[in-house]
């Protein structure tokens, strides 16, 4: 059984923008393509959709390249479970209340059993000041958290040739 990754919005934007001028963007959004093809047939990926909502904002082209990457992602439905969680997450955390759409993308992976949240956001959800106290309340809440990170952090291992 290959291990679950939930693909948070900025993968799919990263993966779909045109080269960002901005050096780090550029880079990540290198990352991310080589990610998404070298990567992603070792994982099963899923979305939610609060996903498909954030994807599909925003300049027309680009939401059709976004959501057309979309289509062949396992939709995870947003429960009553995850939309309590997501609250939790905003009342027990530092996450502000303007985080809630990231606080969402936490509790649909968290509950749906994901074993990795992948992300580019760093400043709400791949954030190493806010893991413990989103970690503390998954497991109050009786869930484990996944690992949340970057596709940096999310390769097959290489070997030393």
């Amino acid at each position: 059984m290959k291990p679950k990754v939930y693909r948070e919005t900025t993968i799919i934007s990263y993966l779909t923008a045109w080269r960002s001028p901005q050096l780090v963007m550029a880079a990540n959004q290198e990352t991310t393509r080589n990610w998404w093809d070298n990567e992603r047939h070792d994982f099963d990926l899923f979305i939610s959709e609060a996903v498909i909502l954030e994807a599909s904002a925003g300049d027309p082209a680009a939401a059709q390249r976004r959501l057309a990457i979309l289509q062949d992602l396992v939709e995870l439905p947003v429960t009553n479970e995850a939309r309590e969680l997501t609250r939790e997450l905003v009342d027990n955390t530092p996450l502000p209340a303007k985080a809630l759409i990231d606080a969402l993308h936490i509790a649909s992976a968290t509950v749906n059993g994901m074993d990795y949240l992948l992300t580019w956001n760093c400043r709400h959800i791949a954030n190493a000041t806010l893991r413990t106290a989103m970690s503390d309340t998954c497991a109050a809440a009786g869930y484990v958290m996944p690992v949340i990170c970057t596709p940096l952090e999310l390769l097959a291992e290489q070997s030393n040739d």
